[in-house]
């Protein structure tokens, strides 16, 4: 009888989300619901809720999820900063002779600021602000422009750094630990964030060359659905190569530091998303009036700082002789001061632009949705496994005619579906918790797996009716655009996305290859 309430649990679950319930409330509220059901027909021991507190002492204490409010925050100070504006002005400019050049200049600023803020409505609203009247007003098509801007903005689910593949990664390295246990692996192998960073990268820009080869293919065979530019319009003034820099070289600096430190194995995750945050202040305050001069001062201590952790740490002894690391040490130590009054200044300039107390604000509450939803599928999670849900999702994917290929597809089918109706938070804390335990013991490699749900929960954002990227662009788009030209434009990034999803299937090497290289590198 315990299945059975698991599977109507889940499927309460799923009804009350689709109803408009908040995700958290719902998680947690029908868990309780049916704890107690279960435990009063006596098929389930409520003393099995006292390993709740362990369990959330454990998700507040994980080092790991600290990266989730830095990157939040590395990301909104980036939009707040204003640097789509310069990336997408450039890149209309340099594409001003192809067919289709808007939509091309649209995916390639998304692809720069998936890599560098990971945020899907802030670049989807960013991007249907600034580029979606231009496209209309150069006569595009709107299917096509809406399409574009909407599917542009969902490369920062797949594109690390990314909030998904981080709550992913810590989803499917607890199950492959305790497959592996349960297999009587002791010597455990790890899957840690940086593993599925890398392992998304390649995946990621190859869905994005998908997106250009389909707007520059639909340009070139209807070209009176991209016109070119006219000769009046302000795209024909020359771009200066010293201003080409200068846009590009601050996302791709901060790029090289975040992505780079993880991946070279340099700095964890956790300070990585620390080192973002840091460049990503810096990049706003110079762009503030009075600003540049701090910044570069703050930009010179941080990496003097920097310097000395990776190269002199061990010699950072401030009674240690003889005198040159002493007077190291002190030098560390005036620049660590420095740079605080630096910060100071720096955070002053951002209130004196009413900038700061937005960002936070839209921190915190990004934040706190986050680690609710968690909280509360942890104890979804263990109510789930108590009543023998784990147990029966495992009999009947393992009873499936085809072994492991059938039960692969069939979750991948089930998690697109659901895509439909629920968002990737939502798919990410009830569903994979329960089948990745049950592929993983089938022996699927664990980064390809999770490469290959990042994928599937990307389409998630533009499957209507709930797609969060097509809510995103509907609140920007114009009056005359209307919903079902939206959703039309999607459909087929939707099919590019299939497409990619396939492509990574049947060559798993585009996503285990940076990783296994990389590791052997170290």
């Amino acid at each position: 009888m315990g299945g059975y309430a698991a599977l109507l649990m889940f499927l309460s679950v799923c009804l009350l989300l689709l109803a408009g319930f908040p995700a958290a409330f719902t998680l947690a509220g029908t868990a309780l619901l049916f704890a107690l059901g279960a435990s009063a027909l006596g098929a389930l021991d409520l003393g099995l809720l006292n390993l709740l507190p362990q369990r959330i002492f454990g998700i507040l204490t994980n080092e790991t999820l600290i990266v989730v409010p830095l990157f939040i925050l590395m990301g909104l100070i980036l939009e707040r900063s204003k640097i789509a504006e310069d990336l997408l002005d450039a890149m209309t400019r340099l594409f001003r002779g192809l067919p289709g050049g808007l939509a091309l200049s649209a995916t390639l600023v998304s692809t720069l600021l998936a890599a560098s803020t990971g945020i899907v409505g802030a670049t989807v609203v960013t991007l249907g602000l600034l580029c979606l009247p231009i496209m209309l007003k150069r006569d595009y098509d709107p299917a096509l422009a809406s399409g574009s801007i909407a599917s542009a903005g969902t490369l920062g689910i797949i594109i690390p750094p990314s909030i998904m593949l981080i709550l992913l990664a810590e989803v499917l390295s607890s199950a492959y630990q305790n497959v592996q246990i349960e297999k009587g692996v002791f010597a455990l192998d790890t899957l840690s964030v940086g593993d599925l960073f890398a392992g998304a990268l390649l995946p990621g820009f190859l869905i994005s060359a998908l997106y250009m080869f389909y707007q520059l293919g639909f340009a070139l065979m209807n070209p009176s659905a991209a016109p070119p530019p006219k000769d009046s319009s302000a795209e024909k003034k020359p771009l200066a190569l010293g201003h080409l820099i200068r846009v590009f070289i601050t996302p791709i600096l901060l790029i090289l530091s975040v992505l780079g430190s993880i991946l070279l194995g340099v700095a964890t995750p956790t300070e990585a998303a620390s080192l973002g945050a840091g460049g990503a202040l810096l990049i706003a305050v110079s762009r503030q009036k009075d600003g540049a001069a701090l910044a570069y001062a703050s930009a010179l201590l941080l990496l003097f700082l920097l310097t000395a952790k990776i190269f002199f740490e061990p010699q950072l002894d401030f009674f240690a002789q003889p005198f040159f690391p002493a007077f190291l040490s002190f030098l560390t130590i005036l620049a660590a001061l420095l740079f605080i009054l630096c910060l100071a200044a720096s955070l002053y300039l951002l209130h004196r632009a009413r900038l700061l107390r937005g960002i936070l604000d839209s921190t915190g509450r990004i934040t706190a949705m986050v680690f609710g939803i968690l909280l509360a599928a942890t104890l979804f999670s263990l109510v789930f496994r108590g009543l023998g849900g784990d147990e029966m999702a495992r009999d009947l994917l393992a009873d499936l005619p085809g072994g492991t290929v059938t039960a692969f597809l069939a979750v991948m089918l089930a998690m697109f579906l659901l895509g439909f109706v629920l968002d990737f938070l939502e798919i990410t804390f009830i569903v994979v918790p329960v089948v990745a335990p049950i592929l993983l013991a089938m022996d699927i490699h664990p980064i390809w797996l999770g490469v290959m749900m990042a994928i599937n929960l990307q389409t998630s954002f533009l499957t209507p009716p709930f797609g969060f990227a097509l809510f995103y662009l509907r609140g920007v788009a114009p009056p005359e655009i209307s919903t079902s030209t939206i959703y039309r434009g999607v459909m087929p990034f939707v099919g590019l996305q299939i497409l990619a999803l396939i492509l990574v299937g049947l060559f798993p090497e585009t996503a285990t290859f940076l990783p296994d290289f990389l590791k052997e590198m170290r």
